[in-house]
């Protein structure tokens, strides 16, 4: 075989192969040798077919298979004589005109990734912000708890009701006269102050007593998705059928039993560390952000296209997705399009960071080990049905792309602990709003090394893609650093297709629903009472 280098421009390498025809003959002879033995045909005896009656038959096939077995091993032995690390799968072309019995000519195109210096990780100094959680703050949060909890005791014969009582009551809607569908509901338990049912509703409730009878009139919203509601005015004749005061709360054992718990203790405990996880991940996501900023700011080389093309590809879709859900979609996206070379640049420094931490991995042993690959795998495949599962894991197995993929976060992960210990680090005590600002500091703009200066920071749908700056969004180091642009590439294997997003979301939505309540401002199901909101 021949090669020729005909570019070589920064990581940007093209060649020229030759493929003697010769060694695609002698490929195509080898496998008529060895089918020859099996081959069976009429009129012969097994084992004595002619071996030019093998090649007519087989011929094409067994040439497609040679072609294809000789360009995979000259492309072997591309990359091993002149050294290259690809970034990416390696663009082979066939030369136009090709016939069975000349030579084959290819022309290759490959970006390669760059030499990398030793990258320096001598001198690190971090900051590790943290954040005590005080009793008050686990107190807040068992109130919170009890809020959503709320219990309402009978309030004394005669008491006249406020906002935040609660109201048992019968009502029958209409509208001129006429009864309207689901507009009737007895028994119906009502907070005053709640804003559940349209305006007017419950302000005209506030001051009656069990037993009590009124008629109110109140008018639907011009955006009542009911049509032959919207807009309209409607009267309801209204029983008061009792008065309910919300019962004292008191974080005691009886509180936490009711949640299922042993008593407050235990209550207490688990908020604790609930909030002590929640803060110790956002500690440790300014500990990140800070860590990828020293590298960034100590090394710049050259980096693939291909990969920050990749990149900022993925970032551009977030943050078009964002931007198609605000309440000005067009505007919103006629904003981002404006900073349009800054995340551009963002996608630069997240490949950069990406193949630095890869290259640091790998010069001191940071593996991931079969056992932590098996959990990943069986953590992902949790997202798939039942039946799919092992086949999700199976394709992981057999697909080294993909298994790079799985990997790879947590590779980063490990190697940004390995420079955790290598750093020093000191601590400083903080309030949960100040580590918030340190986190959030650069999140309405860029981050500060492609910052441009003076310049206002994307709102809304731009925070998503400076926020993956900070940490676990951050591009996913690996020990083979081109993986993750591969990645890119669609896997010739399938993977098992998810679970439907919207079984369990339909659920969560249709939960509200099921209250039986006068009708919402805004969203009614056609099945809800008119007047709940």
């Amino acid at each position: 075989m021949q090669i020729v280098e005909t570019s070589n421009e920064g990581l940007k390498r093209a060649y020229a192969l030759t493929i003697a025809a010769t060694d695609i003959a002698a490929r195509v002879e080898g496998e008529v040798k060895k089918m020859t033995p099996q081959v069976r045909m009429p009129g012969f005896r097994p084992g004595k077919v002619p071996a030019n009656l093998v090649r007519k038959m087989h011929g094409p096939a067994l040439h497609q298979q040679a072609l294809e077995g000789s360009i995979r091993e000259a492309m072997d032995k591309l990359v091993a004589e002149k050294g290259l690390r690809p970034a990416t799968q390696p663009d082979v072309s066939l030369a136009e005109g090709y016939e069975q019995g000349k030579d084959v000519e290819l022309t290759v195109s490959v970006e390669v990734l760059p030499e990398i210096a030793a990258p320096a990780i001598d001198g690190l100094k971090l900051e590790r912000l943290v954040v005590e959680v005080s009793e008050s703050q686990v107190d807040e949060a068992i109130e919170r708890i009890a809020a959503g909890q709320k219990r309402f005791e009978d309030a004394p014969e005669g008491t006249v009701s406020a906002d935040g009582d609660q109201l048992i009551i019968d009502f029958a809607g209409s509208v001129d006269g006429v009864a309207f569908d689901g507009g009737t509901a007895s028994d119906q338990p009502l907070e005053l102050g709640s804003g559940r049912f349209i305006p007017g509703f419950e302000e005209q409730l506030v001051g009656v007593s069990a037993g009590d009878e009124r008629t109110i009139t109140v008018t639907f919203p011009d955006d009542y998705p009911a049509e032959n509601l919207a807009g309209k005015e409607a009267q309801f004749a209204i029983v008061v059928k009792a008065v309910k005061h919300a019962a004292d709360f008191v974080a005691d054992d009886d509180f936490a039993k009711s949640l299922g718990l042993e008593g407050i203790d235990q209550l207490r405990g688990l908020i604790k560390g609930q909030m002590e996880q929640e803060t110790a991940g956002l500690t440790r996501t300014a500990m990140k952000r800070a860590l990828l900023d020293q590298l960034a700011a100590g090394h710049d080389f050259a980096v693939p296209p291909s990969m920050v093309e990749a990149e900022f590809a993925q970032i551009w879709q977030q943050l078009t997705d964002e931007a198609a859900k605000e309440e000005d979609p067009a505007a919103a996206l006629a904003e981002i399009d404006g900073e349009k070379d800054d995340y551009r640049k963002i996608a630069e420094r997240r490949v950069r960071l990406g193949l630095l931490l890869s290259e640091i991995g790998q010069a001191n042993g940071v593996q991931v080990t079969a056992q932590e690959m098996e959990m990943l795998m069986r953590q992902a495949a949790q997202q798939y049905r039942e039946q799919d599962r092992q086949r999700f894991i199976d394709y992981i197995r057999s697909d080294a792309l993909a298994a790079a993929q799985l990997r790879a976060p947590l590779y980063e992960d490990k190697v940004v602990d390995f420079l955790f210990d290598k750093a020093e680090v000191t601590e400083r005590n903080v309030t949960r709003e100040e580590l918030q600002a340190a986190i959030e500091a650069d999140e309405n703009g860029t981050p500060a090394e492609v910052k441009p200066a003076e310049k206002a920071a994307p709102k809304k749908a731009a925070k998503k893609a400076a926020k993956a700056e900070t940490a676990e969004e951050a591009p996913a180091a690996e020990e083979a650093a081109p993986a993750e642009a591969e990645a890119e590439a669609k896997p010739a294997k399938k993977a098992p297709a998810k679970k439907k997003a919207a079984e369990p979301a339909a659920d969560a939505e249709a939960a509200p629903a099921e209250e039986a309540a006068p009708a919402p401002k805004k969203k009614a199901p056609a099945k809800k009472k008119a007047a709940e909101a």
